[in-house]
């Protein structure tokens, strides 16, 4: 009796062992995770870094991720998702900022739901923004292009000012300061080209106020933080302390060949203001300048990405998961990418860390990334619309008569509007 009790034991024991194992074997997470994204040199390596982690602990999961042109990944997505053929769509793909809301309310569906999947409230909230749409959020913030006054300290030393004077000015005092530089050092303030967008988008968003307004209409002729954005690019231009460039190049170069004080852009812009290691030591940032209209605050956003999850992919679970264990949750990975590729991410939790806290001897010892961390927390909420870029065409149309004097800002706004009514129309 007892020998058939330790029998019918031992195979109860044994089916419990087997079961644990084939049970283990089931929820054991496989497959592969396709991904589409741009720039080999940085969100490739970072997005490889991302798989690596999570390979580690996942094994049976493995990734293809495919580089193309940012352009090549927009019109494929576009096309892809407007004949309604999602076979060839990756699980997961990197839409820029601006042109979120775009796919998400040009094809309703094609995105999955992450709104109970991710701990939105671990990112900066203006970032979480871009990617709501009617109460529901579908993506995964990435990068910041959170903004900042890069500025050489032994010119403004020079023209008689020191680090304080630099923060929380207005573009007005900036103006004000540049003319002082020029005239003791004979260097431009700032450099920039006449048709670049992105100043006048830097502006615009530390005043909380974009093309467009909260539902999406058309928002130029009446916007009053445009029309002082458009008043200081026009002072800028006429105070003479600006070096004009044309392209990327030009622009980098003014900098890095010592030939401007200053630039004001996004954080991103760190690898090439550090491409001139003959300045290291000479540089600082400041918070960046502000219009001087009610409610505008000294810190803004340019640029900047997040990862997307199509619904319809198949490997759908996976890829969240994925995003949520990295992207979502390993704060070494953001600690290796901002020391790697100067990535600063917008997951508040890893902003604490030792790499974020660290002295930069280039920066004359400033904790640059503890200061743009917290300048990301104060980027004022907008929502970008759908059309930012054929808005930047409208508006830069017509600059070179406001640049002229031939037309006044008021007018200028009022036919720019026009123009990108008819084209969004067509």
């Amino acid at each position: 009796m007892l020998k058939r009790k330790f029998i019918i034991l031992v195979v109860v024991c044994l089916f419990l062992v087997v079961s644990s194992i084939t049970y283990a074997e089931s929820t054991e997470k496989s497959g592969e995770i396709t991904i589409w994204s741009w720039d080999p040199n940085f969100n490739i390596p970072i997005m490889q870094e991302a798989a690596e982690r999570y390979a580690k602990d996942n094994p049976k999961v493995t990734f293809e991720i495919t580089e193309l042109a940012k352009a090549d990944v927009e019109q494929k997505l576009h096309i892809n998702l407007a004949s309604g053929v999602t076979a060839g769509l990756p699980d997961i793909v990197l839409i820029e900022d601006y042109n979120a809301q775009k796919y998400l309310q040009s094809y309703p569906g094609a995105f999955a739901d992450l709104t109970d999947k991710i701990k939105f409230s671990d990112f900066a909230n203006y970032k979480v923004g871009l990617m709501t749409l009617d109460g529901k959020v579908y993506g995964v913030p990435f990068d910041s292009g959170v903004s900042g006054l890069f500025y050489r300290t032994d010119y403004l030393e020079k023209a008689g000012y020191k680090s304080e004077d630099l923060n929380n000015i207005t573009w007005d005092k900036f103006i004000e300061i540049g003319k002082k530089v020029k005239e003791k050092t004979g260097k431009a303030m700032i450099g920039f080209g006449l048709d670049d967008g992105g100043l006048m988008r830097i502006m615009m968003q530390s005043a909380g106020k974009w093309y467009f307004d909260d539902k999406g209409n058309v928002n130029l002729s009446n916007n009053d933080a445009l029309k002082e954005a458009f008043k200081t690019y026009k002072a800028i231009v006429d105070s003479g302390i600006i070096k004009k460039t044309s392209g990327w190049s030009e622009w980098v170069a003014a900098f890095n060949n010592g030939d401007t004080a200053s630039v004001v852009t996004g954080v991103w812009i760190i690898g090439s203001v550090k491409a001139d290691k003959a300045s290291s030591g000479k540089w600082k940032v400041a918070t960046t300048p502000r219009l001087n209209i009610a409610g505008a605050v000294n810190a803004s956003n340019l640029g900047g990405s997040s990862w997307y999850v199509l619904e319809n992919s198949k490997n759908r679970d996976l890829a969240i998961d994925f995003l949520n264990q990295i992207y979502a949750g390993d704060i070494d990975f953001y600690q290796k990418i901002l020391m790697d590729r100067g990535a600063v991410g917008t997951y508040l939790p890893a902003q604490s860390g030792a790499a974020y806290s660290k002295e930069d001897e280039f920066f004359s010892g400033q904790k640059v990334y503890t200061d743009f961390s917290g300048w990301i927390k104060a980027i004022p909420t907008i929502n970008y619309g759908i059309y930012t870029y054929e808005a930047d065409a409208a508006i830069f149309t017509v600059m070179p008569d406001v640049y002229s004097g031939k037309i006044s800002i008021e007018d200028a706004l009022e036919k720019a509007e026009e123009q990108l009514k008819d084209q969004i129309n067509r």
